[in-house]
């Protein structure tokens, strides 16, 4: 008997021992991450439990999961707990009670079916009859008795004002349905992930800027869940690889992997601290091309701006710093309604902004201030590129950008990166100032401390700028910046590489125009008071004489009054000297243009047109031509690029946007033309030599005949095709050919007409006439005297 107690005792034993290996292994094998309100399936997946529901599948693996309750009260799944009974929702289940007025024959307070619904008038001993009494519909008599948003219903002896759903009672009228702000109450069901809108009679799910929804959900009710974006998702520039990057990139991703809304702190911290550690040591990214440097911090620095924006709103209101060993930092200030100024500083650098830049009013939430300043991206960004602004591209003492062929610049300070909630900042309504601290700086010659940003070009690859920023004050190692809107900022030194005016052809200049002014007066008194030569040729080389004599000495007396003293405003009249000088010059030019044409026609004299129509065609071409079209281009040219006329270092046109080409463009052009004329005429003299009038064909001196030829290339402007030539040489050549224009005018069509030549004579014969008339009166007057 005892052995059969001890072989039972062993069995039990036995038995209990699998059992509780087995439960074991059963709970070894349950996924321990199941969300609430679940329970596990296997190692892996979850299933909710009854009452409750998933949005995707009744069998799932994603612990971010939501197993939400089964409303049992409402369509689809609506319960009938039968007459006189209210259905009541609780978490995961439903029950069933008789409405006022009314309760169960048990006694009892709750049911579940209408099978046991025995709800009967209160102090009626027996259940309520299956027929109503007869009873006053109040609904149909006054339809109207219940207020907006709300339906009335008719009860036993009265009436009740039932609310639509996302409506209730107001406490102060019955008969009165007003709104439920299911968000500020706390009854709305939105997953902690997304933001809270209330509307009218309900209430949407939606998420913040920045976040996406997760793939593969229903954009329903309860279903709405949100992800953060991708942290730092760029592409490597092409041809870059860079390890130091790959890592970098990796460890990001973990963490927006394991991101949780509630560890919004904790994963700017990892950030930016991943940022640090890559600035500090870069590694293989020392030894990329600036180029691509540049292009690597662009995307660094936008990146981190973007994601610490969106992260930022999930944070709690308050003001937070956080300081990194590479000297990193990053300061916020959340509020829900800020007022008034705002101030966040740092170790060496410090911005205000008005709160008002900051508010989104498309977005329900905090609004976010924040500044990050990355030393070690000094780096990445060495020998970046600086663009100026055209009214910023004049250095101190003078230093003109016309003369500057190249700017380099040395970074002076920490790069800053200040962003808000609100995306629109390229266009602030307000400045925002920033200070910072940075070494002493000595003042010098073609050295200047600007205020720029980091503007991300078209390529990605960005350069220094400064639209928008200008520079308030520096000194005792402080600069302060305002700026209209938002970006990476910093203050740099500019040192201007400057070319100076080389002074041999600035004296050049000088005394072939002064000697040439005196030749075209000369000339132009010669062609106005010789009336044996007054013709049509005479007459256009007195146009031409008068054009280029106020041309040169306008440039002479103000292309270089960028600043004249008087009343009128130093741009208007730098820029009405500028306007004037394009309208000489090209009216010049066209003079010269009709010079070559008669040329031209002159030598087809006698084989083509005769001398009375050449002269009547030019009489017809002259002054439409010589002055009308030089006005049309000046005028073209001021209605459509009024600004660029005058620059800061001289009063002419503005090489910006291709403006100087309204008047090199024809210039060039005229010459080209005049040089074809020119050729084509020798080619005709050439050949027609011997048959020209008596007056050509007597010239015996082909020295002279060859020097005049050579001389109309200069007269025709043929010569200005030197400029496109940019040797030393022929900038010497250049100056010194063009500049003794008028001596060449004087000398051919004056000095060396036997014409002219004569009426010098006669003009030379009448004034020593003139000269010895008083003084053969003197001697007659004095013998008259001596003899008496």
């Amino acid at each position: 008997m005892r052995s059969g107690c001890l072989r039972l005792v062993h069995g039990l034993l036995c038995v209990l021992l699998s059992l509780s290996r087995a439960r074991a292994q059963g709970s070894q094998a349950c996924n321990p991450r199941c969300p609430p309100n679940s329970e596990c399936v296997n190692a892996t997946a979850c299933r909710c439990k009854p009452g409750f529901a998933s949005s995707s599948t009744e069998i799932f693996t994603d612990p971010l999961e939501i197993c939400d309750d089964i409303n049992e009260c409402v369509p689809p799944m609506k319960v009938s707990c039968g007459n006189y009974s209210d259905c009541q929702n609780v978490e995961g289940s439903y029950y069933c009670m008789c409405s006022p007025g009314y309760g169960l024959l048990s006694g009892a307070k709750k049911f579940t079916n209408e099978r046991e619904n025995t709800c009967q008038a209160a102090g009626c001993p027996h259940p309520a009859p299956l027929l109503p009494l007869a009873d006053v519909d109040e609904c149909k008599q006054n339809p109207r008795i219940c207020k907006g948003r709300s339906t009335c219903t008719n009860t036993q002896g009265s009436y009740t004002c039932q609310c639509l759903p996302g409506f209730e009672i107001n406490p102060e009228d019955p008969k009165l349905c007003t709104d439920v702000d299911e968000c500020s109450s706390g009854q709305h069901q939105c997953h902690q992930s997304t933001i809270c809108t209330n509307t009218l009679g309900s209430y949407q799910c939606h998420c913040r800027p920045g976040w996406e929804l997760i793939p593969r959900r229903i954009n329903g009710r309860n279903s709405t869940i949100c992800k953060v974006m991708p942290f730092f998702t760029w592409p490597l520039p092409p041809g870059v690889h860079s390890q130091s990057l790959s890592r970098f990139f990796d460890k990001v991703n973990n963490l927006h992997r394991d991101f949780k809304p509630v560890e919004a702190k904790d994963t700017i911290q990892r950030i930016m601290q991943d940022v640090d550690e890559l600035l500090e040591t870069p590694g293989d990214l020392e030894n990329l091309p600036p180029s691509q440097k540049h292009c690597v911090a662009t995307h660094l620095l936008a990146d981190l701006e973007s994601d610490l924006r969106h992260l930022s709103r999930g944070l709690p209101e308050g003001t937070a710093t956080f300081n990194y060993s590479a000297g990193t930092q990053l300061s916020l200030e959340v509020q829900e309604r800020g007022d008034g100024n705002v101030t966040l500083s740092q170790n060496q650098a410090k911005m205000q902004l008005n709160w008002n830049l900051a508010q989104e009013s498309a977005h329900r939430g905090p609004s976010v201030v924040g500044l990050v300043s990355t030393p070690g991206m000094a780096k990445l960004l060495a020998e970046a590129p600086l663009v100026l602004e055209p009214e910023k591209q004049v250095a101190p003492h003078g230093t003109h950008k016309d003369l500057l062929p190249r700017v380099s610049s040395v970074l002076l300070s920490d790069v800053i990166s200040a962003f808000l909630s609100s995306n629109n900042t390229q266009n602030l309504s307000s400045s925002v100032t920033f200070t910072f601290s940075h070494n002493l700086v000595t003042p010098a010659p073609r050295h200047e401390v600007l205020c720029v940003f980091w503007d991300h070009s078209q390529n990605g690859c960005g350069h220094w700028a400064t639209a928008g920023c200008r520079t308030v004050g520096t000194g005792d190692g402080s600069t302060t910046c305002h700026c209209t809107h938002l970006s990476s900022f910093a203050v740099l030194m500019a040192h201007y590489h400057v070319q100076d005016d080389d002074p041999v052809l600035s004296v050049i200049t000088c005394v072939g125009l002064g000697v040439s002014l005196l030749c075209l007066l000369l000339a132009a008194l010669t062609f106005l008071l010789c009336r044996a030569i007054q013709n049509t040729s005479t007459s256009l080389h007195l146009q031409l004489s008068l054009c280029l004599l106020l041309a040169h000495l306008l440039f002479l007396t103000a292309i270089n009054r960028t600043q004249p003293k008087g009343l009128s405003p130093p741009q208007v009249l730098c820029a009405v000297t500028a306007g004037a000088l394009h309208y000489l010059y090209l009216a010049s030019f066209t003079w010269m243009l009709l010079e070559g044409l008669f040329l031209f026609l002159t030598a087809r004299n006698l084989t083509v047109l005769s001398s009375s129509s050449r002269n009547r065609l030019m009489r017809r071409l002259m002054f439409p031509v010589g002055y009308g079209v030089p006005a049309a281009i000046v005028a073209v040219s001021a209605a459509a690029r009024p600004h660029l006329y005058g620059t800061p270092a001289r009063c002419w046109l503005n090489p910006e946007q291709g403006f100087v080409w309204g008047f090199l463009g024809p210039a060039y052009a005229i010459s080209c033309v005049n040089l074809v004329f020119f050729l084509m005429t020798l080619w005709i003299v050439k050949t027609k030599l011997s048959s020209i009038n008596r007056d050509v064909s007597t010239l015996q001196n082909t020295r002279m005949l060859t020097f005049k030829a050579m001389a109309h290339l200069f007269i025709l402007g043929c010569t200005w095709c030197l400029g496109v030539l940019q040797a030393p040489v022929m900038a010497y050549l250049f100056t010194i050919v063009n500049s003794l224009q008028g001596v060449f005018i004087f000398l051919v069509y004056c000095l060396l007409s036997q014409q002219v030549r004569e009426q010098y004579r006669t003009w030379l014969k009448s004034i020593r006439k003139q000269k010895t008339k008083p003084e053969s009166y003197t001697l007659s007057s004095k013998a008259v005297s001596d003899a008496s």
